[in-house]
């Protein structure tokens, strides 16, 4: 499948940094992308990328001197955290990740995500990337994760903080979490 118009794919060729990052440098948001073949994306996806799978990011963070990454799910691949599952699997224990859930995942499907070291749920306002999420939604999703001790990634672009409708979301699902 060819990428969206306009996408920017990743750097073939990226430069070492003049620093040497200090041991335990952790990339803290990074994704995997397909490959399309094995981990299709998502039919209600905002854009499609290039395949970046998960050799080409341990390529480059080794390349760049880190240790360790946070693979944050891509919203191309929408609920379906297979690809970023299977990169956490095969990390040799240099992953943590971030998945992007509904509220119809089964407990089964967060274990399993925990298992291979999943961390937190990301809840997404960018309109461009993402369809509208309701709040009482998000709230039941973070009542699901709050036994699993996960924490929440809030993803959102500066304009989104005026919107009266984010502050009411964010807001009310912030005070609702269960601590």
């Amino acid at each position: 499948m060819a990428m969206s118009a306009g996408y920017i794919p990743f750097d073939p060729d990226p430069s070492r940094p003049k620093y040497r990052p200090p041991p335990g440098a952790v990339d803290a948001h990074c994704h995997v992308f397909g490959p399309e073949d094995k981990f299709p994306y998502a039919p209600e996806r905002k854009y499609t990328p290039c395949d970046a799978p998960k050799e080409k990011l341990f390529a480059l963070r080794d390349f760049l001197g880190l240790d360790k990454n946070v693979i944050v799910q891509a919203s191309c691949h929408s609920k379906d955290n297979r690809a970023m599952v299977d990169a956490l699997e095969t990390s040799g224990g240099r992953a943590k990740g971030v998945a992007f859930v509904g509220e119809e995942v089964t407990d089964d499907e967060l274990k399993w995500m925990a298992r291979a070291g999943v961390k937190g749920v990301r809840f997404n306002f960018v309109r461009r990337l993402v369809d509208f999420t309701p709040r009482d939604v998000l709230a039941r999703i973070a009542a699901r994760i709050a036994p699993l001790g996960w924490h929440i990634v809030v993803y959102f672009e500066s304009s989104s903080r005026s919107s009266p409708r984010f502050r009411r979301q964010w807001w009310s699902i912030t005070w609702a979490r269960p601590t």
